[in-house]
């Protein structure tokens, strides 16, 4: 437990001490009572499991299915509007912030939600759909939407989601999911077309001149 909590403080400069982690973060509590509707989930009492889940959610604003997998020094980090489905595997050391969701593309029973390796950071209102697997070391851009496996070592960006860095490097934590080079393509689009309006531009002005 003092690992998860020490964790915690190691990826978020606002945490004070360990007692204020314990006693004011939402994500500290959606996963310890996580950890006890899994339980009642595994043995069976899906009932018991639910009516603990979704309490969690009343007092949280997390919405963990009880069925979900989650491994060692898992941080959501502001905690409000995450949704995790039933059939999520999150990896060691992950990192989620507020407004994440890991859902479901089909009603159909079996797999049928994401799978993140260790160390995998998912940015603010990013949306990760379907059994797709984000392997470990990377890193979700805020408000993206993920439908496609996402390889180790990467970061993705963007509506679908597109693969923005690839680096070996990534496994340092980074807040929000930001890289290195956290342009959009479309931004990048738009600054070419600057570069280029403001080279005919001056181009005009010389011409003026002559």
């Amino acid at each position: 437990m003092n690992d998860f909590l020490e964790s915690i403080k190691a990826r978020d400069p606002a945490a004070k001490s360990i007692l204020s982690i314990i006693l004011t973060y939402p994500g500290v509590k959606a996963v310890f009572f996580h950890n006890i509707s899994h339980f009642f989930y595994q043995a069976g009492f899906d009932l018991i499991a639910r009516i603990i889940s979704q309490t969690t959610r009343f007092f949280t604003g997390i919405e963990i299915h009880p069925g979900a997998k989650i491994g060692q020094r898992f941080f959501i980090d502001h905690g409000m509007g995450v949704v995790i489905g039933e059939t999520s595997i999150i990896g060691n050391d992950c990192t989620l912030y507020h407004g994440v969701t890991l859902g479901g593309t089909t009603w159909k029973k079996g797999k049928r939600h994401p799978t993140l390796g260790d160390n995998v950071v998912i940015g603010a209102g990013a949306k990760v759909l379907g059994p797709i697997m984000i392997g470990k070391n990377s890193k979700i851009g805020s408000n993206a939407v993920v439908v496609s496996d996402i390889p180790e070592d990467s970061t993705a960006v963007g509506i679908p989601a597109k693969i923005i860095e690839s680096d070996q490097n990534l496994n340092k934590f980074s807040a929000y999911a930001v890289g290195k080079d956290p342009s959009d393509p479309v931004l990048k689009s738009i600054d070419e077309i600057l570069a280029l309006l403001d080279k005919q531009q001056k181009e005009i002005d010389a011409l003026k001149h002559k």
